[in-house]
């Protein structure tokens, strides 16, 4: 069974040290990895860590928590609401929240709550996974390589591969960073999308960072091995990784615009 990640909001330590009891039993299906005591605390963990549910124990006074998540570049967790006030209930589910767990804290609810999360994240990849399926059916029977299906938990974007520069591990996570300007972030993780993209101009340079080679500018091997991409990013090429590139540009494009000094 999957593992999810959470993050904790709240100023109860009673609703900490039980959350961290439940971990402790049921560390096989969740892992905390932050707390928070506040909501501007818990909107920056959220951003760094990424988390799949957040549990929420804390008083919101306007829709200031949520209006943050919304702005988030990445899909936004699932939320569980915690309280005593079981008119919260009515106020989690307006923001779509997976469960309502009302104090005393139970075990049994807990682990529905997290059973439900980790149903929903499991149907929404499997219906992620069905639609990039059917645009790959659809690319090999036009015999087209131009598309790639950039996915978020929430939507499915399709891109022509020509207008991306680099893509960028982050975590679990891929950062697709595009001609104009713009950065998509997928909930698939650059390994996946090594298989995928057009292996004629996509090369994996390092273990963070694939570049399209149609956006290579120029290359550098002064004081280690650089490219520089049409972005004006400068990334490394892994040592490792340095002679197959330089078989790989020989063979697969024409080097005239690209300088190396």
């Amino acid at each position: 069974m999957t593992s999810i990640k959470a993050i904790i909001i709240t100023e109860q330590t009673d609703t900490l040290l039980i959350l961290k009891k439940f971990e402790e039993e049921n560390f096989m299906i969740i892992k905390i990895i932050g707390e928070a005591f506040s909501v501007i605390e818990g909107i920056s963990m959220i951003k760094n860590n990424k988390p799949d549910v957040v549990f929420l124990d804390i008083q919101l006074q306007d829709n200031t928590f949520f209006e943050m998540l919304e702005q988030l570049e990445f899909s936004i967790p699932k939320l569980v609401f915690i309280s005593t006030n079981e008119n919260i209930a009515v106020k989690a589910f307006k923001h779509n929240a997976i469960d309502f767990i009302l104090k005393p804290i139970d075990f049994n609810a807990m682990i529905l709550a997290v059973y439900k999360v980790i149903k929903r994240i499991e149907m929404e990849r499997s219906y992620q996974n069905q639609n990039i399926d059917n645009i790959n059916i659809l690319n090999s029977i036009k015999q087209s390589n131009e598309y790639v299906a950039i996915a978020s938990l929430d939507k499915i974007e399709l891109i022509a591969m020509a207008e991306i520069i680099l893509c960028q591990a982050d975590g679990k996570y891929t950062n697709f960073f595009l001609v104009n300007g713009s950065k998509i972030m997928s909930s698939r993780n650059l390994g996946e999308y090594t298989a995928i993209l057009d292996n004629n101009y996509f090369f994996r340079i390092h273990h963070s960072y694939i570049i399209n080679i149609r956006h290579v500018v120029k290359i550098s091997k002064k004081d280690g091995y650089f490219c520089e991409l049409s972005n004006g990013t400068i990334l490394p090429v892994a040592k490792r990784r340095q002679e197959d590139f330089n078989k790989f540009i020989n063979l697969k494009i024409n080097i005239k615009n690209i300088s190396a000094i």
